[in-house]
């Protein structure tokens, strides 16, 4: 698969390394051509370096490692380049204080869209620290990372769930690209917690078998013994 990244920075380090290694062609576009050219090298395999449009003209996918905010005017500048693409969106637009700043308007990955209308957007890579992509492969307790994705389109994600797959994780479907601010907020919450609080996030949530409430047989046992 041909793969454009956009940015040159954490993000787009870490996954692209993963990407590199299972043998898809990358470009790293970035406004700095040192900088691409760095981490070309890093990266090494098939990896080169290239401009922002060059970049998006390249890929199949292409993913936006880029802050929120720059990546909707990135998005703007190359939607004709973009037109058609698969566009992964990893961004958090979260502020000071730990704040959502997308409040009652559009998530980042909506931005995205509307900013290159042509594109397949589709949400994913936004819950983790850069750290975490960069394991190889991310599995904790002898479970893969778990990867929500979120879009609209199936060939588009039918691409980001072997892109999830091929960096050592397990993709989630999370539903149409009007999920997305969803998946941003929780990042939020649990950016919150991460560093706010210093709480474990994971354990805030049950286990699968008690998500929905006691299995109907447990409920009927405890019935009978308060009868």
């Amino acid at each position: 698969m041909r793969i454009g990244v956009l940015g040159t920075g954490n993000m787009a380090d870490a996954l692209a390394t993963h990407w590199v290694r299972a043998g898809h062609d990358v470009a790293i576009g970035g406004r700095d051509v040192h900088k691409a050219q760095r981490l070309a090298t890093r990266l090494g395999g098939s990896a080169k370096p290239a401009s922002l449009r060059a970049a998006a003209e390249f890929g199949q996918v292409v993913l936006a490692a880029l802050p929120f905010g720059a990546g909707t005017s990135v998005a703007r500048e190359l939607r004709t380049a973009l037109d058609t693409k698969v566009l992964i969106d990893c961004s958090n637009p979260v502020g000071p204080g730990f704040r959502l700043l997308t409040q009652s308007g559009l998530s980042a990955a909506q931005q995205l869209a509307a900013a290159a209308p042509g594109t397949h957007v589709v949400k994913a890579f936004n819950l983790c620290h850069e750290d975490v992509w960069r394991m190889s492969p991310p599995i904790f307790d002898g479970r893969p990372l778990a990867v929500p994705v979120c879009g609209d389109d199936e060939t588009a994600l039918a691409l980001v769930h072997q892109l999830v797959r091929h960096a050592g994780c397990e993709p989630v479907a999370g539903g149409g690209l009007e999920r997305a601010g969803l998946l941003e907020a929780t990042a939020a919450l649990f950016i919150g917690l991460w560093v706010g609080e210093g709480a474990d996030a994971q354990a805030i949530a049950p286990p699968l078998a008690y998500a929905a409430g006691p299995r109907h047989e447990e409920s009927e046992e405890t019935e009978g013994a308060f009868r």
